[in-house]
């Protein structure tokens, strides 16, 4: 009977795992199952689609990586943190932008 809360406990913990963390180099994702870490050159822009569980990021191949961390349920929360790796995201283009032009 031990066994079997424990594992209950461990499985109800997972779901308190999932993590995002942004910078200027990039952002680390955590997710139930899995994390990554990717700069912002692969990411093409970050969604949050109407009715969709949770945002995720669009990458240049054409990959969706769901953030679990960033749910429609914490409303203005998720609203916040999406604009905010949205900022990074449009500061880093604009970096990589300002570097590509003949000075």
């Amino acid at each position: 009977m031990v066994g079997v809360g424990l594992f209950g406990a461990l499985g109800i913990l997972l779901f308190t795992r999932p993590r995002v963390d942004a910078d200027a180099r990039g952002v680390r994702v955590r997710n139930v199952i899995g994390s990554y870490e990717l700069p912002w050159e692969v990411v093409r822009g970050v969604r949050f689609d109407r009715g969709a569980p949770w945002a995720s990021l669009e990458l240049h191949d054409d990959d969706l990586l769901p953030m679990v961390a960033l749910q429609a349920a914490d409303k203005e929360l998720a609203v916040e943190g999406v604009r905010a790796l949205r900022r990074l995201h449009q500061a880093r283009q604009a970096a990589l932008a300002g570097e590509g032009t003949p000075r």
